[in-house]
């Protein structure tokens, strides 16, 4: 049997010389997108189930509210330690050991009958999520050599995240008029037979060898716990207020955290993050790009959800099916994102996205009422959400991985996941408090008054943010972008 290198220069050389995927590598994609698939899936279908668990399990607002936000704290939290577990461990056995975790987790939350319990396991499916998606996302990388196939593969992996992120608000809906168990209990059976698959597919080759096992643990615990405050110091602050003295606390802690974490980093012989990879400038403006897209997104998708329901009086159902345009562009313009990257290049489309997101902001500025005409009025904003999903999210992908080496993907990875997961937190909270604000200074008009009254100002801070994320990319970049070519930038030593 040869080494994980020469295996890997053997696929390389496979995928090189045909465009067309064998079984083998048709199969390693549909387990990797299918475990990012109901990734994403399940961060957005429970969000249409709130109200039923929240009324059967007599669960507060405040209390609902961390259904959501548990998943985004072990998730945000624990992506970096993933990515890099993912590198020290092997990608292979973190991801299918993370896969099983995840399927038992859903078990569980499907047969909780306690709140807490239920947020228990949405912490520990974010905690799954952090190690299956660097690591699948690096397996990807190194299976696939850096240009068209990579791009190629990338385009349908992140079609795959738009496709579960849409449809579970559909799925959400549908599996909640059954019962709101089975938002949980219905993709337990299907990841585990995913992990069980990827058991047989998943080249076994994947270990690194023993001595380059080193567990920077100081590191780990640092930048952990400076995630985990932040993430719950952001998503906290709107109930307990911005200059609350935890909330200022626990920020402060997030800081002191990460400073600590850099300086350790410095001095450690095998850091948990090589910080010379943070001079990887198409790295650097892909992940700040991500963070304003994603969160500028979610920020969108938590205002319109509560305008569309609490102001306009549509159903669950109603409301996931007129977000469902959102998501069509992406599986269609995924299996284009090589041929498009190659004659624009990464940063020109992910400068188009934030753009186009920008456009779809601004155009619900036109709405001031309780009457929603969804045609002429939601579903232009839907279009141009859509477009910015296909023209960017791929895109990021490959500049965020793009000229970085084969033994740091899964940091990539995590530090690309982790920046969504940092914007989303963000930008959620921050939707929350000015919608807040307008809520408590209107006077007997309750919160559907108030999430109208908010509606314009805060569109008008997510229309700056996805416009920051353009000027911000080109000023961290001013190189030539990633292309579906080799001549990419290569990490600095």
């Amino acid at each position: 049997m040869g080494s994980p290198d020469s295996t890997r220069a053997r696929v390389h050389a496979s995928v090189d010389a045909s465009e067309k995927w064998d079984l083998r590598l048709s199969l390693t994609i549909a387990i990797l997108c299918g475990a990012l698939f109901f990734d994403a899936m399940d961060l957005s279908s429970v969000n249409v189930a709130l109200p039923t668990i929240g009324s059967h399990l007599r669960m507060s607002a405040s209390t609902l509210q961390w259904i959501v936000s548990g998943y985004v704290l072990g998730y945000g939290g624990f992506l970096l330690l993933g990515g890099r577990a993912a590198d020290l461990l092997g990608r292979r056995r973190v991801f299918l050991a993370a896969l099983a975790v995840f399927a038992f987790a859903s078990a569980l939350g499907g047969i909780a009958n306690d709140g807490t319990l239920l947020v228990a396991t949405r912490f520990i499916k974010g905690v799954a999520a952090a190690f299956t998606v660097p690591a699948g996302l690096s397996i990807l990388t190194t299976t696939f050599p850096d240009g068209p196939a990579r791009h190629k593969a990338l385009g349908a992996y992140a079609a795959a995240a738009a496709t579960g992120f849409s449809l579970g608000l559909v799925l959400g809906g549908l599996l909640s008029e059954l019962g709101w168990r089975y938002v949980f209990l219905v993709p337990a059976p299907i990841t585990f037979a995913l992990a069980l698959a990827g058991i047989n597919v998943l080249d076994a080759n994947d270990d690194p060898s023993p001595g380059h096992r080193h567990y920077d643990l100081l590191g780990a615990l640092t930048v952990t716990g400076s995630m985990l405050a932040l993430v719950y110091s952001v998503v906290e602050a709107p109930s307990r207020g911005w200059l609350d003295g935890r909330t200022v606390g626990g920020l402060a802690l997030s800081a002191a955290l990460l400073a600590a974490f850099v300086v350790v980093e410095s001095r450690s012989p095998q850091p948990l993050v090589r910080l010379g990879i943070l001079r990887v400038r198409t790295l650097i403006a892909a992940d700040l790009a991500a963070m304003l897209y994603f969160g500028s997104y979610l920020g969108f998708q938590f205002l319109a959800t509560l305008y569309v329901q609490n102001v306009a009086g549509w159903s669950p159902i109603d409301t996931a099916l007129a977000f469902l345009p959102s998501g069509m562009f992406l599986p269609i313009m995924g299996a284009q994102a090589e041929r498009l990257i190659r004659r624009f290049g990464t940063a020109r489309l992910i400068g188009a996205a934030l753009t186009a997101f920008a456009i779809g902001y601004a155009l619900l500025l036109r709405e001031d009422s309780h009457h929603l005409t969804y045609t002429t009025m939601l579903l232009p904003s839907m279009l141009f959400l859509g477009l910015g999903w296909g023209l960017g999210f791929p895109a990021m992908n490959v500049q965020a991985t793009g000229g970085v080496a084969d033994a740091e993907q899964g940091l990539a990875a995590g530090l690309f996941n982790t920046s969504l997961q940092i914007g989303a937190a963000v930008l959620v909270a921050v939707v929350s408090a000015v919608i807040s604000s307008h809520t408590a200074a209107t006077a007997g008009g309750g919160q559907a008054q108030g999430v109208l009254d908010a509606l314009r100002p805060t569109l008008a801070i997510l229309i700056a943010v996805a416009l920051a994320g353009v000027l911000g990319l080109f000023a961290l970049l001013r190189i030539p972008s990633v292309r579906a070519s080799a001549d990419v930038v290569r990490a600095e030593a």
